[in-house]
C-alpha cells in the first residue's frame, strides 16, 4: 500500500506538533513548516522518526511568502512526490483595539493566517488533482465565524479562511478532493498564554465544557477529517466545546 504524505504548517508548537505526531503515529510520512523555531521543529521530527518510523522532512520559512512556499514544495516534490493531506496550520494573533491597528500589522496577519493558506492549497493541488484524491484541512478559529472584539485583524483572516474552504469544496469536489475547516475555541496552546489564572478560569467558566480544549483533541479530528469521505467537504468545524 501506498505510505501517505501529510503537509502541516506552522507544527514546531502546540496545535500543528499535537497533529504532526498524530498523522506520525498512524504511519504517515511528514512534511513540517515552521517560520522562527527552527529547533524545536527538529527536535520534534527526530522524535517522529525515532518513536514512529516514519520518514520527516522538515523546512523553515515564511508560508506567506511566495518564494518559500515554491522551494518548501520543491523539497516535497523530490522527497515525496507531493502530499496527501494538507494541514494549513500556521497562524498568528494580535489583540487590541481597531483603531490601534497599523496596516504592517494588518498585512502581517492576514499574510500569515490567509495568504499563507491560498499558496500552500495552490501548490499542493497539481499533485492531488492528478491523483484525483486528497484532503485540506484549514485550522481556524470560532473569531472568524463570529467575531472576536479586539481581535478584528485576526477575525477577518480567520472569516477569509473560512470562506476560501467552503468556495473551493465546491471547486474540487468534482475532483473528489476535500476542503474542510476546523474552527477553534479556547485551544490550551502558547496563543492564549497571554491570559491571567483568573482570567483563564473565568473564560473556562464561560465554556459549557468546563475546560479549554487540548490541541490532541484538534488532531484527533483532523486526522479524522483526512480519512473521512470526501463527500464530507465544505464544513466550518467548530471544536469549542459548545462556546459559540
Amino acid at each position: 500500500m501506498k505510505q501517505h504524505t501529510a503537509l502541516i504548517t506552522g507544527a514546531s508548537r502546540g496545535i500543528g506538533a499535537a497533529i504532526a505526531e498524530k498523522f506520525a503515529a498512524e504511519g504517515w510520512n511528514l512534511a513540517l513548516t515552521c517560520i522562527h523555531s527552527k529547533e524545536k521543529l527538529e527536535t520534534l521530527a527526530d522524535k517522529l522518526r525515532t518513536s514512529f518510523g516514519v520518514t520527516c522532512l522538515t523546512f523553515a520559512g515564511d508560508m506567506g511568502n511566495e518564494a518559500d512556499v515554491q522551494n518548501c514544495f520543491e523539497q516535497i516534490a523530490k522527497r515525496f512526490g507531493g502530499v496527501d493531506a494538507l494541514i494549513n496550520n500556521a497562524g498568528i494573533s494580535r489583540v487590541g483595539l481597531f483603531s490601534d491597528l497599523s496596516l504592517d500589522v494588518w498585512e502581517h496577519i492576514m499574510r500569515t493566517n490567509s495568504t499563507s493558506v491560498f499558496l500552500c492549497t495552490r501548490q499542493a493541488l497539481p499533485h492531488m488533482l492528478k491523483q484525483k484524491s486528497g484532503s485540506i484541512i484549514n485550522i481556524s478559529s470560532v473569531w472568524g465565524c463570529v467575531g472576536a472584539s479586539c481581535e478584528t485583524a485576526y477575525s477577518a483572516s480567520k472569516g477569509a479562511v473560512n470562506a476560501l474552504t467552503m468556495a473551493l469544496a465546491k471547486e474540487l469536489a468534482p475532483s473528489h478532493i476535500a476542503v474542510n475547516a476546523i474552527a477553534c475555541g479556547a485551544i490550551d496552546t502558547d496563543m492564549n498564554a497571554c491570559f491571567t489564572e483568573e482570567e483563564r478560569s473565568d473564560l473556562a467558566e464561560e465554556i459549557p465544557a468546563g475546560r479549554f480544549g487540548q490541541p490532541e483533541e484538534v488532531a484527533e479530528l483532523a486526522f479524522s477529517l483526512a480519512c473521512q469521505t470526501p463527500y464530507l467537504t465544505g464544513q466550518i468545524i467548530r471544536l469549542d466545546g459548545g462556546w459559540i
